[in-house]
């Protein structure tokens, strides 16, 4: 996820942490310090908000770890302001699967809450519900709220949070699961449209929990359809075998030479029939402006590329796609390059393949765009949860 830095690991999963979670971070600071007016009150805010992240991390790792018993790794956990993003390398084929998985990480939270409930009355440390607030009140019972409250909201039925997820596996058991998916995004965006009303009235941060819930739900929805109109396809059937490419030897106004032919924006570099790197657009323009049109293609290619086989099933190759940087994929046929499989094409594809099955949303589509726009490409959200 961009906009994050990697903090650390648990449990073989790379932990990061989003550079908008220390917005929240000094937002908590400033309502203590607002309440306390001393530093005491505002490292005793930070510390209760690091706390109860470690819940959260907790939350997302039940996930993880529900999906890897279904042999489903998981590629990181992500924190941000509202929460914790697991990554899974795929989403679970069965309903009881993804059900299993959805509720494992609010299983955590009533865990944690049961146990936190149990200490505070053995201790006698219970305090008055009336008195705790964000910003004061003791702090296991405080962590205790928060962690019920977390159960609640998570299990609120709209995507990307558990309950979105819960509710489309009980879906999915009944309806197909694109269909599952729609109706469940259909909810999930009504109760985005609900959080944003309240939020005009009561809490603006409704209103960021609302976007962030009718992103998700429209994600989710895209890349669910887009994954059952890639299914049991070959990268062959839909990647560009039209294309020009360079050597490491050729220079960089070649390059741009090659650009202003056509429409072809990443080049693959290819020695001896092997492709040894890619040479992007945006690389290439930065390299004319510092380095001059002599430059060598070897000196600013990207080494570090991901390449499929055409034989390869697009629904796996999309998601390295989606992952590298180049935005712009060889395709190889017993090693030697065969094609390209790029994100416009790849939409191109799709426009074509929904036309031709006569669906009403392509020709509305279709009529919207103009001449050379490319077709959108739905983002990983499904791998997202």
């Amino acid at each position: 996820m961009r906009w994050s830095w990697r903090i650390g690991s648990l449990a073989g999963i790379e932990l990061r942490i989003h550079a908008t979670f220390l917005l929240l971070l000094a937002w908590v600071g400033a309502a203590h310090w607002a309440s306390g007016r001393s530093l005491e009150a505002v490292l005793e805010g930070v510390l209760f908000i690091l706390a109860l992240f470690a819940c959260v991390v907790l939350h997302e790792l039940g996930h993880a770890m529900a999906a890897r018993q279904f042999g489903i790794p998981t590629r990181d956990i992500t924190l941000l302001p509202i929460g914790g993003v697991a990554r899974l390398e795929r989403m679970p084929e069965k309903p009881e699967q993804e059900l299993w998985v959805a509720v494992a990480g609010p299983l955590v939270n009533v865990a944690i809450a049961a146990g936190l409930f149990v200490w505070l009355t053995v201790s006698h440390a219970w305090a008055p519900l009336g008195q705790l607030h964000v910003a004061s009140g003791p702090l296991l019972a405080r962590l205790m709220v928060a962690n019920v409250t977390l159960v609640v909201f998570n299990l609120i039925p709209a995507f990307p949070m558990d309950g979105g997820r819960v509710l489309r596996a009980l879906l999915a058991k009944r309806l197909d699961y694109v269909r599952a998916t729609q109706v469940a995004a259909g909810i999930g965006q009504g109760v985005a449209f609900g959080f944003g009303l309240l939020g005009l009235f009561f809490n603006p941060l409704l209103m960021f929990i609302a976007l962030f819930v009718w992103i998700g739900a429209s994600q989710e929805a895209s890349a669910t359809q887009m994954k059952a109109a890639l299914a049991g396809t070959p990268v062959q059937t839909a990647m560009m075998t039209d294309f020009q490419q360079l050597s490491p030897g050729d220079t960089l106004v070649d390059a741009a030479r090659m650009v202003l032919q056509g429409s072809q924006q990443d080049f693959p570099v290819v020695e001896q029939g092997e492709v040894v790197g890619i040479l992007t657009r945006a690389d290439l323009l930065l390299a004319l402006a510092e380095q001059g049109n002599k430059y060598p293609v070897s000196a600013v290619m990207r080494r570090d590329f991901f390449a499929a086989e055409d034989t390869e099933m697009l629904e796996t190759a999309i998601q390295r796609l989606q992952e590298c940087k180049c935005h712009t994929m060889p395709v190889l046929h017993q090693g030697r390059i065969a094609g390209l499989l790029t994100m416009d094409n790849l939409g191109e594809y799709l426009l074509i393949q929904a036309a031709m099955k006569n669906g009403g949303w392509t020709k509305r589509t279709a009529a919207r765009r103009r001449p050379g726009m490319a077709a959108p490409v739905p983002t990983d959200a499904a791998l997202k949860h």
